[in-house]
């Protein structure tokens, strides 16, 4: 595989009770009708201006069609582009690399021509999240991936560091994920399945450090949430935990302000 990694010093504790620093992971594949229905994250970046949030927005299942953003989008994201603790990517589902790479390039490039007048508007972002990317490797596979990720890099439109974020929701064969992308989901799983012997397993077999991996956890009870996310934050570095069972990623759900909460401490 090509080199494609922004190369990141794994993370060294200082002392013996210092936590690894964590980010939130947010999936917000809520559409935002009006400038309030956002506004549970806009109060948790607000409030917590010393956590760093890398939020996924998701049009239409990607960008949408046309390449200008709908009048929604084009009001609401600028406002997450405006705080300097925010990161935002796009998301564009890959099918384990199944859909004809010119339709994937097409939406990067969508994303991409959001931010033609990025200093004017703040419309744009700042990464891309290749949903449903495989977990066994094969030639063919690794060079769809590379191609993917030479032309997020290559974009132009993709602000900051152009992040190249893999959504394979389990860990990658070796060969997939070294060097690999800038930041892997490794786990997206309910909270009862990730504590299984299978899920647990996998983990360790295809272990990845903490600052490149990212865990979505949903299922979990209220009362567990700050225990869990303390684990979490060794394993990884892009969390996402919710009490929610169903329609996770477009709610934020009763435990949002326990979430954000358990990265303070």
């Amino acid at each position: 595989m090509d080199q494609c990694l922004n190369e990141t010093e794994p993370h060294t504790n200082t002392a013996a009770d210092t936590k690894p620093k964590a980010t939130v992971l947010v999936p917000l594949y809520i559409y935002p009708l009006d400038d309030e229905t956002w506004k549970p994250l806009y109060e948790a970046i607000t409030n917590h201006p010393n956590l760093d949030f890398l939020v996924i927005v998701n049009p239409n299942s990607g960008p949408g069609d046309i390449f200008v953003a709908n009048r929604d989008y084009s009001r609401e994201i600028p406002k997450l582009n405006a705080h300097a603790n925010v990161v935002t990517a796009g998301y564009i589902r890959i099918d384990y690399c199944k859909r004809p790479l010119s339709e994937v390039c097409t939406e990067i490039d969508t994303y991409a021509c959001w931010a033609t007048e990025y200093e004017k508007t703040g419309l744009g972002v700042g990464g891309i999240l290749l949903d449903e990317t495989p977990n066994h490797y094969t030639a063919e596979r690794a060079e769809y991936l590379d191609a993917l990720c030479q032309h997020i890099k290559a974009a132009p439109g993709i602000q900051g560091d152009r992040l190249v974020i893999h959504n394979p929701g389990t860990p990658p064969d070796t060969e997939l994920g070294s060097p690999g992308p800038d930041v892997i989901v490794t786990c997206e799983e309910p909270y009862e399945r990730y504590q299984g012997e299978e899920v647990q397993k996998r983990l360790k077999d295809y272990h990845y450090d903490q600052p490149r991996s990212g865990y979505m956890v949903s299922g979990v009870p209220s009362t567990e949430i700050f225990a869990l996310l303390q684990k979490l934050r060794y394993r990884g570095a892009y969390l996402f935990v919710t009490d929610l069972v169903n329609d996770f990623y477009e709610s934020f759900g009763d435990s949002w302000g326990e979430f954000i909460a358990a990265f303070e401490t």
